[in-house]
Parts: structure tokens; C-alpha cells; sequence
């Protein structure tokens, strides 16, 4: 365990004068599980794209195997045995999951010219096999979920039988038993010596698989430590340099009429026939593990995905919405899963991406008030604590949990009723969950409603009035706060069943 298989030393790095890594030093062992945390913006992504050939560091010296190197690109990192499974997914969408998992390594037929596919869909059949993936690997990358995508990607990183191997928020979308494969896969890899950089913000998961956690903060080394020497408390003081009590600061709020009732929603085989109601002021939850329907129903009501039956009221008033800007005029706003593909254009800066939705509030005789957008830009960057040199900079460039709060800011510039979130914090730090969540809390004190699929237990009952739990696009169980039981909300999610002597026929509330 005291081999060092990486030191990376005094690294320095910045970007348009902004030294975001300030003489960052890390070492990693053979064998060992080494976390890097650190609230967004801490600097944790930076200083693996600079170890795979991504970036280039400003000052410090990389030495891996004993050997100093400098990569220029991430497929030269790979040819001296290090992978990395990046936070934001980039699928080959229209390429098969076996062509997906071998890209770039492709397997040839005896003339080395042709790609063997036959080959390389038996190869992927069998790593799909390790994490109890029943999926064909003839499917193309298209047809796949989020958490599925999520899991092709550790696939592949495993399949390089790479040394060292990166792993940046690899359980980010998929579920408990999914992550439990991949703790499985961590531990047989660090039993045969591959040494894992592992980045997460799940405490839970941190304290079950670390060996050593090193702590990023502002750019800075903070400390590393024994993971059996740190408790949580001490290790969210060393993220964020304070105190955090109170994670899940839900406000108590009387709640009001019903704004919102969907009945029968439909949408083939994903949604089957739900309803359900939310009131003013309502927190609502929905529970459910991935492939349950819990996006494809709120991007029904959306108008995102045509619906095949079912019917929707706002306010008591039947609505036809057809398409997002049907659901958009209703004020309704849908926070999407996926910041990268359907959240964001991570091409243009902040300020235009806070202000696109809600553009034509910002215009007057068909021009744009450049001061009015750079304003309201402004407000919420400094109200969602975005950490960036200002509204200018491009998206692209921030961390993913800041361009997580510009999409959030996208939608709340135009002041919506209803707000539809789907895993609103994946992939944010400890303390700007809570900052999200204190957002959560203003919101529906000052009347708005929302609803929040999350796949995280914890959140979910921390935070909501009630919740309903979806399974193979059913609704299984309905929880109001006070009653809240992991237990029971796994059951209902997992089983496919209510619980033992309810009855969920009558699935829309009658309040």
C-alpha cells in the first residue's frame, strides 16, 4: 500500500487569470481507494483533466510509476494505464452500447482493417453481465437512460484494465443496488492492485469505500486523511471551512389549494395511467428507482413527450398542453435531468443562458435591453452563489454543480408557479445542496409549488410534504410527512407493489 503509483506536485493552474489551483500537491498508492472532495468550483475536476492530458498545468511536475510525465491528450494518459470516467457523459448516441464500450480500442477481424463485431458484442455481453445488465449490446446508445449511460461508461473504464483508474461522480445517476455492482467492481480492482481516484459527494459512500480522503477548497490542498480518522462532521468542516447543521432546512408552510392535478397520464408502456395533486406552497416528491417513469411523467406534463391519454388542470381549469411553451405560458418550469444535453448551451455564457427562456421579457420592439440582461444575470449569480469571473464566462467552463444552479436560474427568472426539478442537486457539493435547498424553501414560502424527483432517500424525506413512489410506471405508495419510512418507500419502489393492505387504485388525491 506505500507504493506510490502517482505524485502530482505544486500543481498550478488558471484560466483567463483566474488561478482556480493553487500549488495542489496529491499522491496515490498502489491498491488504495484515494477520494478527492470538495465543494464545486474546489478545483477536484480540474486537477484530474490536467493528470489525463486534458488541461495543461501552469506550474508542477506529474510523475506516474516513478516516471515524470506531461500528457497531451487523454488517449496518451490511457496507453500508460490510466481511465477516467468523466461526470458529464458524452455517448456515441447512435453507435452501438458494444462499439460504445470499446471506442477506440475497437477489435479487429484477422484482416486488421475490419471491426469484428461479432467479437465485440460477445466481449460486451459479458462485462454487461458483471454489473447484471440486461441489456442487448447490439442496442444503440439512444434507447439507453441516463443511469444506464452512467454504467457503460464505468464499464468501459474497467474494461481497459487500466492501472489507475478516475472515477468523477460514477454513482451520480444510478441506483442503490447499481452503485452497491460498482463498490463490488471497486473493491475486486483494488484487491488486484489498480489504484481508483474516486470523486463523489455522497458522504454515505465516501466513509464505505475510501481508504484516504484529500479535501480541495478555493483551489487549496486543505489536508489529506485516513478515512477511518474522519467522521462527517469533521470532513464537511474541512470542505467549506464552517460549520453545517441543519442539511435539509425544510420550513413548515401552510399549505393551500390544489394548483395542479394530472389524472390518468398515460405515455405507452413508461407511464400507466397516474394521477396525482399539488398545493400551493406543497413540496412534492416522487420516489422510484431508474426506469421507473419518473421523468417520462413529468416531461408529459411538460410537453416534452406526447402523452397518450390522460388529462391535466392548473388551477381547476382543464389545459391542453402540447408542447413546453404551452407549459411555459401556464407557468410551469421543468429543471431537467440531464444539465448537459437538455439543460444548457454550454457554448455561450452564463448571462445568456440565465436569460433565454425568458427573453422576450427582457426585449422591447424586437431588441434585446443589453443592461436588463446583464442585470438580471448578475441577480442570480450572486443569488445562486455561482462561482464564476462573471456573467460573461462560458458555461463550459464552470464546474458541473455551477452550470447545475445556471439551469436552475434559467428557470427562475420567469418567476414560475409551478417548478418541476428531476435530481436537482445531482452532481452538487454538500454545502451548495443546502444552498439550493434554502432556495427550495423561500420558493414555496412565498407561495410556489414543486415538485422533485430525486434519487437520493435522504433528500427526498428531508425535504418534501409528501411522496409518491413510481415502479415500472405505476404508482405504488403515497407518504405525507410525518410518515415517512425508507423502508416502506423501498418496498413500494422495489416490489412494484403497495404496501401489504393498501390500496392504490384511487391514485389522485381527493383534496
Amino acid at each position: 500500500m506505500e507504493d506510490l503509483v502517482l505524485t502530482m506536485h505544486n500543481i498550478t493552474k488558471s484560466f483567463s487569470g483566474n488561478e482556480v489551483l493553487h500549488s495542489v500537491s496529491f499522491d496515490l498508492r498502489a491498491g488504495e481507494v484515494h477520494t478527492l472532495m470538495g465543494e464545486n468550483g474546489s478545483g477536484k475536476s480540474t486537477l484530474m483533466k490536467i493528470l489525463m492530458g486534458i488541461y495543461h498545468g501552469d506550474q508542477g511536475t506529474i510523475r506516474i510509476f516513478g516516471e515524470e510525465r506531461a500528457f497531451s491528450n487523454p488517449a496518451q494518459a490511457l496507453e500508460h494505464g490510466i481511465a477516467m470516467i468523466h461526470q458529464e457523459l458524452s455517448p456515441v448516441l447512435d453507435m452501438e452500447i458494444s462499439e460504445n464500450i470499446f471506442i477506440g480500442r475497437e477489435i479487429r477481424d484477422r484482416s486488421g482493417f475490419l471491426v469484428n463485431m461479432r467479437e465485440t458484442r460477445r466481449r460486451a455481453a459479458e462485462l454487461l453481465a458483471q454489473f447484471s445488465l440486461d441489456l442487448d449490446p447490439a442496442a444503440k446508445m439512444r434507447a439507453l437512460s441516463v443511469g444506464q449511460c452512467q454504467l457503460i461508461e464505468i464499464i468501459k473504464a474497467i474494461s481497459c484494465n487500466a492501472k489507475i483508474i478516475i472515477m468523477d461522480e460514477p454513482t451520480s445517476a444510478i441506483t442503490e443496488k447499481e452503485a452497491e455492482l460498482l463498490f463490488d467492481q471497486i473493491r475486486r480492482l483494488r484487491s488486484q492492485g489498480v489504484s481508483i481516484i474516486y470523486i463523489s459527494h455522497k458522504m454515505e459512500e465516501i466513509f464505505k469505500i475510501s481508504d484516504r480522503i484529500t479535501v480541495l477548497r478555493d483551489g487549496h490542498h486543505i489536508g489529506t486523511r485516513n478515512a477511518a480518522e474522519l467522521d462527517r462532521g469533521e470532513l464537511i468542516r474541512m470542505m467549506v471551512g464552517r460549520e453545517l447543521s441543519d442539511v435539509f432546512p425544510k420550513k413548515t408552510v401552510t399549505l393551500g389549494e390544489v394548483v395542479l392535478r394530472v389524472r390518468n397520464i398515460s405515455l405507452g408502456n413508461k407511464v400507466k395511467q397516474i394521477g396525482f395533486a399539488l398545493r400551493r406552497g406543497e413540496i412534492l416528491g416522487i420516489a422510484g428507482l431508474v426506469g421507473a417513469g419518473r421523468s417520462e411523467l413529468v416531461e408529459s406534463i411538460f410537453g416534452l413527450r406526447k402523452k397518450d391519454g390522460g388529462e391535466i388542470e392548473i388551477n381547476g381549469r382543464p389545459i391542453n398542453i402540447r408542447h413546453p411553451g404551452d407549459a411555459i405560458r401556464q407557468n410551469i418550469a421543468l429543471i431537467t435531468e440531464d444539465r448537459k444535453m437538455t439543460g444548457l448551451n454550454l457554448r455561450t455564457s452564463i448571462g445568456n443562458n440565465i436569460t433565454i427562456v425568458s427573453i422576450k421579457n427582457l426585449t422591447k420592439h424586437g431588441l434585446l435591453n443589453r443592461q436588463r440582461e446583464q442585470e438580471c444575470g448578475d441577480r442570480f449569480v450572486n443569488k445562486l452563489r455561482i462561482k464564476a469571473p462573471g456573467t460573461q464566462t462560458q458555461t463550459l467552463s464552470l464546474s458541473g454543480g455551477n452550470q447545475q444552479k445556471v439551469v436552475i436560474a434559467k428557470w427562475l427568472v420567469g418567476d414560475p408557479d409551478i417548478i418541476i426539478m428531476d435530481e436537482p442537486t445531482r452532481g452538487i457539493d454538500v454545502g451548495a445542496k443546502r444552498d439550493i435547498y434554502l432556495l427550495m424553501g423561500d420558493l414555496v414560502e412565498k407561495g410556489k409549488s414543486i415538485i422533485m424527483i430525486s434519487s437520493e432517500m435522504p433528500e427526498l424525506i428531508g425535504m418534501c410534504d409528501r411522496i409518491i413512489v413510481l415502479a415500472e410506471g405505476k404508482l405504488t405508495g403515497e407518504f405525507e410527512r410525518g410518515r415517512f419510512s425508507q423502508e416502506d418507500i423501498m418496498w413500494c419502489a422495489a416490489s412494484g407493489d403497495p404496501l401489504p393492505g393498501e390500496d392504490r387504485h384511487d391514485p389522485s388525491p381527493s383534496f
